[in-house]
């Protein structure tokens, strides 16, 4: 087990369940995120469920994700088992679920006795979580969902993953359910370079050559060539998802009243909704750091069959 791997140990009580909902052929920055979570200790993986990213892009999205998330794990070595399909499609209607496998996953981690918690981390849309209260409403208070999507606060907006499914988020949103938002303001801020990745990753193996790699040729598509960026960066917005598991951001976050979410990705103030957490700040730095080193562990392990150096 991954955990066995590390000379620190963690303190008992502080392990927590995890599932990850990635839709992770869509851009190149997923993979970070799903490898950092798969590396850390902290985490009992329980699995990752392939999401959608609409059809603009490919018309059998999930598939594109459920096949990338497949081709992670067997460079990790780690079973093909842990990887689920999702939703391959967004909601049509805010009552009615897309019912899916990870949706399933969803429903039966959370209704599980455990003393760890159970947090679903979502790094696209949230059809899957949105699915899996309405398949099962008694979960909603058995887990804590962490988003990486909206725009920043007070005043919302477009916002890619929100895009992808605005009925999910509305429904999300208006429900019981436990949610720590990461907005795009908040989530851009995790900025890297070509050269440090081809520096601090790219050397880590067949893994690290994958993950660099990939990065590099998305930055030629057209939808990577529409934004604005210079050719010498990259976000890594999905990796905040994991880093405030990791380190608990204590004074990085606001408690919200939950917004009513508009057809055009507006916030508005309802005041029926509980609070939700919304983060204005993370550590660039900690999260940053923290991958290259388990990344660097994971390689030299490997290398050495597991044996010290």
């Amino acid at each position: 087990m991954i955990y066995d791997q590390y000379h620190f140990r963690i303190p008992e009580g502080r392990r927590v369940r995890l599932i990850i909902n990635s839709d992770a052929k869509n851009e190149a920055d997923d993979q970070y995120a799903i490898v950092q979570a798969l590396l850390s200790p902290k985490f009992d993986n329980r699995g990752i469920i392939a999401a959608h990213f609409g059809t603009e892009k490919s018309p059998h999205s999930m598939e594109d994700s459920y096949e990338e998330v497949v081709k992670l794990l067997g460079l990790m070595d780690f079973p093909k088992e842990l990887a689920y399909r999702g939703a391959d499609r967004k909601l049509e209607d805010i009552l009615v679920p897309v019912e899916s496998e990870g949706a399933r996953l969803i429903i039966d981690e959370a209704m599980k006795e455990s003393e760890d918690p159970l947090y679903v981390i979502f790094l696209g849309p949230l059809t899957d979580m949105a699915s899996a209260c309405l398949m099962e409403p008694r979960i909603t208070n058995r887990m804590t969902c962490i988003w990486i999507g909206g725009a920043q606060y007070p005043e919302g907006g477009y916002e890619y993953n929100l895009n992808n499914d605005i009925l999910a988020a509305r429904f999300v949103m208006n429900s019981a359910l436990p949610v720590w938002q990461i907005p795009r303001d908040v989530y851009s801020q995790v900025i890297v370079s070509l050269a440090e990745l081809e520096y601090r990753v790219r050397p880590c193996g067949e893994l690290g050559k994958y993950l660099f790699e990939q990065l590099e040729e998305h930055g030629h598509t057209s939808f990577a060539m529409a934004t604005a960026r210079t050719g010498e960066y990259w976000c890594l917005g999905d990796s905040p998802a994991v880093g405030v598991l990791l380190f608990a951001h204590m004074y990085s976050y606001d408690w919200v009243q939950a917004p009513l979410i508009t057809d055009n990705m507006a916030y508005v103030n309802n005041r029926q909704n509980r609070p939700i957490r919304v983060y204005h700040h993370v550590d660039n730095r900690f999260i940053l750091e923290d991958f290259y080193a388990k990344l660097a562990l994971f390689t030299a392990r490997r290398e050495t069959g597991g044996q010290e150096r």
